[in-house]
């Protein structure tokens, strides 16, 4: 039964200011504390300063907490009433809106301005998308970040239902018959900038560690038995990892031989129909609950992907990481592994080509994420420096904070609009073309993302201060992406390794006779 609110005014509330008969006012709402006083985080002592006990105290609690602590349950039924004739300003988010904070969106979002990339399905898909993620993800990435589980199966079911794993496969026949997010996508209008959209919607948390860990192994691990497995394999395994019955990692990386694929020590021994492959692979995202391994093996043709079904002789262990164990970051053991020959992609001695058909767009999926991990971050800044006041002013009215919030700006819409650049090629060439065009330029656009990231967070510490360094509060979020925005510049190529890549690609198509 609903609480019945009363109406008050501002000089009722002001007489109930002492020990065990203190009320506060937070945006024009009348919370009861008499109470609670005793139970508060920071000692009843503070709920007594000047300008707290029995006034209005916006200014003083939003510059020491997050708008979300007033929506939690425990303190939501402390509210007993509001002022008469006054309404809310910060009002409780609504899942799917739009941000109106300057550059707290991609510039397509924005009120007014224009795109030669996105539709009208773009903007209903964004909606759609925005909406499952802060109602059915948001609490979970949340949980799982924190108490390092897994997600739960009943998520991953959810998201499944609306072909979740499918779509952030990028666009192709995998997709036919499927029905995207409740229709609002047709398989056949679905492209590369839907995708940049899921994956800019799943990294919008400040859940780094979670991210990883929402069955990024699919993305990458999967693709080559789209593209390189035998008939029954793929009849068997695709539709298990799509409809989220069974989750796959993709194992290449080893402590021997990290970037140096030519170094694995992982090998496969033909025996009759059966390779025995025995090794260790390291670093291994989604390893701990991975039912499949796509896995880097050396043969006595070379280097060879052969599929590997958890089962005997398949052993992991968590690896502790900077991150949160939700990722399922893992050290992979085969100990004498019989797998079916029938489980190789690809040719035998051919499995560079097989991994290297899809490092284009995994890239591109992190460097997506990146930017709007960045994106956040840049919003962050942007209401803090708001709300705090140092002494008797905003943060913003210093310049020397203005400045960093200027960088901040610059490097993500730059970023941005490297990205959608990069997407619109994407979009409009074939799978041939974008292996032989694409790998130099997005390895350019991924160590820039990554390198920009890394700079925002440095800056975005220096202005939320102490509470930068705190894993709750004000500052959690900027925290977190201070600790983990390095992985995005290590996963799927170092910064130096890509940036080498790029300027590579380019040489070999140096012209001959370009002379200065």
């Amino acid at each position: 039964m609903a609480k019945t609110l009363k109406d008050f005014t501002a000089e009722e509330v002001a007489q109930h200011n002492k020990e065990g008969d203190l009320w506060i006012i937070i945006d024009t709402k009348v919370y009861d504390l008499s109470r609670f006083a005793d139970l508060h985080p920071g000692g009843s002592n503070v709920l007594f300063a000047e300008g707290i006990a029995g006034q209005d105290s916006t200014e003083t609690f939003f510059g020491l907490h997050r708008h979300e602590v007033l929506l939690r349950p425990q303190y939501a039924r402390l509210q007993i009433g509001t002022i008469a004739g006054e309404e809310e300003s910060i009002k409780a988010p609504v899942p799917g809106a739009i941000s109106q904070v300057p550059y707290g969106e991609p510039t397509w979002l924005a009120d007014g301005f224009k795109t030669p990339y996105y539709t009208d399905n773009h903007r209903a898909y964004h909606k759609a998308v925005r909406t499952l993620m802060q109602t059915v993800v948001e609490p979970e990435a949340l949980q799982c970040e924190a108490n390092g589980k897994r997600i739960s199966q009943a998520v991953v079911d959810k998201l499944c239902e609306n072909n979740f794993v499918a779509m952030r496969l990028g666009p192709g026949k995998h997709l036919k018959g499927l029905t995207l997010m409740g229709g609002v996508t047709k398989p056949e209008e679905f492209d590369y900038f839907h995708e940049l959209i899921l994956n800019g919607e799943i990294a919008r948390f400040g859940t780094r560690g979670f991210l990883d860990g929402l069955l990024n192994g699919d993305v990458i691990g999967l693709p080559p038995i789209l593209n390189y497995g035998s008939p029954e394999i793929q009849a068997k395994v695709v539709p298990e990892v799509l409809t989220g019955k069974k989750y796959i990692a993709l194992a290449i990386t080893e402590a021997f031989a990290g970037s140096d694929v030519s170094g694995l020590q992982t090998t496969a021994v033909r025996d009759g129909d059966y390779w025995v492959i025995t090794g260790t692979k390291k670093w291994i995202t989604n390893g701990t609950f991975a039912d499949y391994f796509t896995t880097g093996c050396k043969t006595d043709t070379g280097f060879t992907v052969i599929l590997i079904e958890r089962g005997e002789g398949v052993s992991t262990k968590s690896i502790k990481t900077a991150y949160s164990s939700a990722a399922g970051t893992a050290y992979v053991t085969f100990d004498k592994v019989r797998v079916p020959v029938g489980n190789t992609l690809g040719k035998v001695g051919n499995g560079m080509s097989v991994i290297l058909t899809n490092f284009n767009h995994e890239r591109w999926m992190i460097t997506a994420s990146s930017l709007a991990s960045q994106r956040l971050i840049v919003e962050e800044c942007l209401k803090w420096v708001t709300q705090r006041k140092v002494f008797g002013k905003p943060l913003n009215s210093q310049a020397v904070i203005r400045y960093k919030l200027a960088k901040m700006i610059s490097r993500v819409e730059a970023c941005q609009n490297w990205v959608e650049s990069i997407t619109y090629q994407m979009n409009n060439m074939s799978y041939s073309d974008m292996s032989s065009k694409l790998a130099g330029p997005i390895g350019f656009l991924k160590q820039f993302v990554s390198k920009c990231g890394r700079e925002t967070a440095e800056d975005a510490t220096m202005v939320f201060g102490g509470r930068a360094l705190t894993t709750t509060g004000m500052g959690k979020l900027v925290e977190n992406y201070h600790r983990t925005s390095g992985y995005d510049a290590i996963l799927g190529g170092t910064e130096d390794i890509l940036s080498d890549l790029g300027v590579r690609q380019a040489m070999k198509k140096m012209p001959k006779d370009a002379r200065l």
